[in-house]
C-alpha cells in the first residue's frame, strides 16, 4: 500500500524542520512527503530544498500564495498533489515518535478513517526542542502535557481504541484516511477562511457518506510544540458552515478538491 504524509505549514520555519527530522526517522517510512504550504516566504522554501537533499523518500512542496489563512485550500492541493492510496495529516507543529506511520497502518482499514491524540509541550520543552532539533520526552518528563497520551503500547492500544460516530475530539494534526474517501466527499470544503472547524466539517461528511471513526490510542504518538493560540475571529462563520453541513447531512462542497485534481 503506498502512502504519504502531508504536513501542514506556514512561516515556522523551525518546528517544521523538527517535524521533518522525526519524519525521516520512522521505523516504517511513508512514500512520500508533501509540504501543504499556504503561503509561508522563501526561508521556509530554502529549509525545505535543504532537507530534501537528505530525505529517504520523495519530498514535495506544495505552495501557494499567502492570501491570508487557507489551510482547507492548501490541504486540497496537497491531497491532489499525493501518490498514495493512503493519507496521514499532521501539522507542522507536530513531531513524531518514531513508530507513528507503522502505528497507523495496523489501524489501517476500509471504510474508517484514524483519528489519533497529541501530547502537548508546554513552553520551555518547546524551546529546547526547537534547539535540539528533536524530541526527547518519555511519560515522566517535565513539562508534558496530558501525559497519558505519552504512553506507547500496543496492548494498551488494542484495549482502548475503539469506533466512534461523534465530531468530538476531531483534530487532523493526527489524522489518517484514504485518499478515494476524501475523493468521493470532495476533500476539505474552501469556503472555510481563517482558523477552525475545517477539519470537523470534512469529517463531518466523511461520516455522512457512511466512512467511519476509529479512534487510536497509546499508538501513533505527536508531539505537538507550544505555541500561541491562533485568532479565532473567524470561527462565528465557520460554525455555521460546520452547523449547515451537520443539519443537511451534507457529504459533498462545492468548493472542494476536484478543483486541483487532473
Amino acid at each position: 500500500m503506498r502512502t504519504s504524509l502531508i504536513i501542514t505549514t506556514y512561516n515556522w520555519k523551525e518546528a517544521l524542520e523538527v517535524s521533518l527530522l522525526s519524519a525521516f526517522q520512522q521505523s516504517r517510512l511513508p512514500d512520500e512527503i508533501i509540504i501543504a504550504d499556504d503561503g509561508s516566504d522563501e526561508l521556509t522554501r530554502a529549509i525545505i530544498e535543504r532537507l530534501a537533499l537528505i530525505s529517504p523518500v520523495p519530498l514535495l512542496h506544495s505552495w501557494q500564495q499567502n492570501k491570508g489563512f487557507r489551510l482547507a485550500r492548501s490541504r486540497n492541493k496537497a491531497i491532489a498533489k499525493s501518490s498514495g492510496e493512503y493519507l496521514f495529516l499532521i501539522d507542522g507543529d507536530i513531531a513524531l515518535e518514531r513508530h507513528f506511520i507503522a502505528d497507523h497502518l495496523r489501524a489501517a482499514k476500509r471504510g474508517f478513517f484514524v483519528q489519533g491524540m497529541r501530547i502537548l509541550l508546554q513552553e520551555q520543552i518547546t524551546h529546547t526542542s526547537l534547539q535540539q532539533k528533536k524530541i526527547e520526552t518519555h511519560f515522566f518528563s517535565p513539562g508534558i502535557e496530558n501525559r497519558k497520551n505519552a504512553i506507547r503500547s500496543n496492548f494498551l492500544s488494542r484495549l482502548f481504541s475503539w469506533e466512534s460516530k461523534k465530531l468530538t475530539g476531531i483534530k487532523t494534526c493526527n489524522f489518517a484516511f484514504w485518499k478515494n474517501d476524501a475523493i468521493a466527499v470532495n476533500g476539505f470544503n474552501e469556503e472555510f477562511l481563517g482558523w477552525g472547524r475545517e477539519d470537523s466539517e470534512f469529517t463531518a461528511r466523511l461520516l455522512h457518506e457512511g466512512i467511519r471513526r476509529q479512534n487510536i490510542r497509546f499508538n501513533a504518538l505527536a508531539y505537538h510544540l507550544y505555541h500561541p493560540i491562533n485568532s479565532r475571529q473567524s470561527l462565528p462563520v465557520n460554525d455555521a458552515i460546520l452547523a449547515k453541513t451537520c443539519q443537511n447531512r451534507l457529504t459533498w462542497c462545492d468548493q472542494g478538491l476536484n478543483q486541483h485534481l487532473p
